[in-house]
């Protein structure tokens, strides 16, 4: 049933990441599980399952289903301009072939879920080298706000979809509207509720050795240590790319998803999953075959009917609610070769299962 599934899983290996794990829900239930390889090469140590593995953007809907779950409180609306709430935000400026002017329009929390904001991924920015340097290296989610807010957009706000740092941005909102944390936010609504014991959004020092290995892929495997550039400081929560995870500890909040009515109403995923991007603003999003949602990409016409996004080291998540399947896909290696052949593995498992 899943023979040519378990092949191309296989062929990873070949391709030179040193080992995975991925599983397979259908309507409720486990239907596949398949792990190969070493999670840590060096020491000749099997991937056992148990792993916990960083999991980079694949945090990007675990941040956008805390904001909407505040959303759905109406703590705020989407078209609400987050100068609102953040008032660092209220006079942004714009870089432009003339010089740096001011921004004409005003950033709206929709802009930070559709990466429309005109933000950059510049983590050596000057502003944010600034906020390490006068924060001792801590830079608090909400401190560092304020820094970011300095440095100018790209483009105007909502001229263009850019990937950038608008999901940390959001995790720092989720702080001003809940009064919390943004790690304990998540703790407290997303994870403990699912019982993601292993599962954080910051992990201390003390705990880095619970990480399995991190590798790049440079032509060969070069195991690059554990560190996680996106976190900027010490008390400095990724909304990004900050979270740590496991393979069975992910599935659970993909099924919450899929079936909906657990963290967000079944109509709020469905808000999520559905393109929010114009024909402009997908000129510049790169995800052959899909639109962008609230933090997702999502289908735009019937040959697509799962929504996901994917992380730095390998991680990648398809949610399909029409058919009833989720699909969480693990490994650690950074600057991976696989990137693009991960898209191919929910129409496998939809072969498999004969959908």
């Amino acid at each position: 049933m899943f023979e040519r599934l378990t092949h191309f899983l296989d062929g990873f290996l070949e391709m030179g990441i040193p080992g995975y794990d991925c599983v397979v829900y259908q309507k409720g239930k486990c239907v596949y599980r398949r792990r190969n390889g070493y999670s840590d090469i060096e020491e000749k140590i099997p991937v056992r399952g148990n792993e916990r593995y960083q999991i980079y953007s694949c945090t990007k809907p675990i941040t956008c289903t805390a904001a909407l779950q505040l959303y759905e409180k109406g703590c705020f609306q989407l078209e609400d301009e987050l100068k609102k709430y953040m008032p660092e935000f209220a006079q942004m400026y714009v870089r432009t072939p003339e010089g740096i002017k001011k921004a004409e329009n005003s950033i709206k929390i929709k802009d930070l879920f559709c990466m429309t904001a005109g933000f950059s991924y510049n983590l050596n920015s000057e502003q944010l080298k600034r906020a390490q340097k006068e924060t001792e290296g801590k830079c608090p989610t909400r401190k560092t706000m304020e820094y970011l807010a300095r440095e100018p957009l790209l483009f105007e706000p909502g001229e263009r979809y850019e990937y950038s740092l608008c999901h940390d941005v959001l995790a720092a909102l989720v702080e001003v509207l809940s009064g919390e944390l943004f790690r304990d936010y998540v703790r407290k609504h997303i994870f403990e509720p699912l019982e993601m014991e292993h599962s954080a959004i910051h992990l201390e020092k003390g705990d880095w050795d619970t990480l399995t290995e991190q590798y790049r892929y440079d032509g060969e495997i070069i195991n690059c240590g554990n560190r996680n550039e996106f976190r900027l400081g010490t008390e400095y929560d990724s909304g990004g790319a900050g979270a740590v995870s496991t393979v069975e500890d992910y599935i659970r909040f993909l099924e919450a998803l899929r079936k909906g009515g657990i963290l967000l109403k079944s109509e709020t995923t469905d808000l999520m999953s559905t393109n929010c991007l114009s024909e402009s603003q997908r000129r510049t999003y790169t995800v052959e075959g899909y639109g962008y949602g609230l933090g997702v990409r999502c289908p735009i016409d019937e040959k697509k009917t799962d929504f996901g996004w994917g992380g730095a080291a390998g991680a990648f998540l398809a949610v399909d609610r029409k058919n009833e399947i989720t699909l969480f896909y693990a490994q650690q290696v950074r600057n991976t070769p696989n990137t693009q052949q991960r898209y191919q593995l929910m129409e496998m498992v939809k072969v498999a299962v004969k959908v």
